[in-house]
């Protein structure tokens, strides 16, 4: 498997950050934008490690699906700022936070195989 310890450090950061973000009712600001951005990269960056190893495909697939949970909350955030996500999600904080939680548990299975343990 690839060394992505940079792109899971990435993606834990942003998940976390980017919950605690939008839970306070921060406004959108362009550097939320550019980590949403980076953070798909880090994203295909984890799954292309995943889909070479040829082993994993249980794990990719719980990743990717854990990764577009999350990713769709944060996409209403970035395409419509803090109104557009709470028109679309306001009433979805705690089903965020499961799927934020459930991303975060897979980056630590994908840590584990990886040698990346924090």
């Amino acid at each position: 498997m690839l060394d992505v310890k940079k792109s899971l450090d990435r993606l834990t950061w942003n998940t976390q950050h980017h919950y605690a973000h939008i839970e306070a009712q921060h406004d959108f600001m362009r550097a939320w934008a550019v980590q949403f951005e980076m953070g798909y990269t880090d994203f295909r960056v984890v799954e292309m490690s995943l889909q070479l190893d040829g082993g994993q495909h249980d794990l990719l697939a719980r990743f990717a699906a854990a990764y577009e949970k999350v990713y769709d909350y944060e996409y209403d955030f970035a395409a419509g700022g803090l109104a557009g996500f709470n028109e679309q999600f306001g009433d979805q904080l705690p089903e965020y936070k499961k799927a934020a939680d459930n991303l975060l548990k897979i980056i630590d299975e994908i840590r584990s195989i990886n040698g990346t343990v924090k």
